[in-house]
């Protein structure tokens, strides 16, 4: 239950997850787009887009290169399409203005999942997460609780250029309402961007069980506005 439901919060790993199923070859990473200093992202605008390069921490291998785009924006949600190189698929997800997913495909969460940020940030700063995730199709419903901490402000260098971030540290478990034995407790690391007013690295690790049973990472490649 918990493979899915776990990687459903970290929404880019579920993404590649179905797309690496098809293929084990995925498309080289596009070059990396400069922007000038005036060409800021703090408020999203439709057609911004970030692509990313999935990793499987624990093979090693460059699963999948994906790439988030803005469909639509209302005052309180942000509309994103998900595309993958070398594929025609795409998917939708929903998010608050906080970068906090509510809807994805079959998932929803309730009143979010928890893993955006909370303005102002600054080191030191925490706030909790706690969400009831709902599984549409199957019924599972399950609930998270944890924290999040902005544990420290970073220079960050990936394919897409180098950075000035804040990273958050965020923690929590997952429980089947159903089932007490059945959890996985995840961390996830966010190098936030406010320049681009997103992630520019983000790796989660899931155990169950008190074995390791993801490790991944996802890091910025590509970015701009439409």
């Amino acid at each position: 239950m918990f493979r899915h439901c776990v990687l459903a919060t970290f929404s880019l790993l579920l993404s590649a997850d179905a797309v690496t199923a098809q293929t084990s070859n995925p498309a080289p990473a596009p070059t990396a787009t400069e922007m000038t200093p005036q060409e800021k992202m703090e408020d999203p605008q439709v057609g911004d887009h970030w692509t990313y390069e999935f990793r499987d921490d624990i093979s090693g291998d460059v699963k999948s290169i994906i790439t988030n785009t803005v469909t639509d924006l209302t005052d309180s949600q942000i509309g994103i399409r998900l595309t993958w190189a070398g594929h025609s698929n795409s998917n939708s997800q929903i998010f608050d203005r906080s970068w906090n997913l509510i809807n994805y495909g079959v998932h929803r969460y309730s009143p979010n999942d928890g893993t955006g940020i909370q303005a102002p940030l600054a080191v030191g700063k925490t706030w909790p997460v706690k969400s009831t995730d709902i599984n549409s199709t199957s019924g599972l419903i399950a609930k998270r609780a944890g924290t999040s901490k902005v544990t420290a402000q970073e220079s960050v260098t990936t394919p897409a250029g180098t950075f000035d971030t804040l990273r958050i540290e965020t923690s929590f478990q997952v429980q089947n309402t159903n089932n007490a034995a059945d959890k996985a407790q995840v961390v996830m690391r966010t190098w936030y961007a406010p320049t681009i007013d997103h992630w520019v690295k983000r790796s989660v690790t899931t155990r169950a069980h008190g074995r390791v049973s993801a490790n991944n990472t996802v890091e910025l490649v590509d970015y701009g506005r439409r």
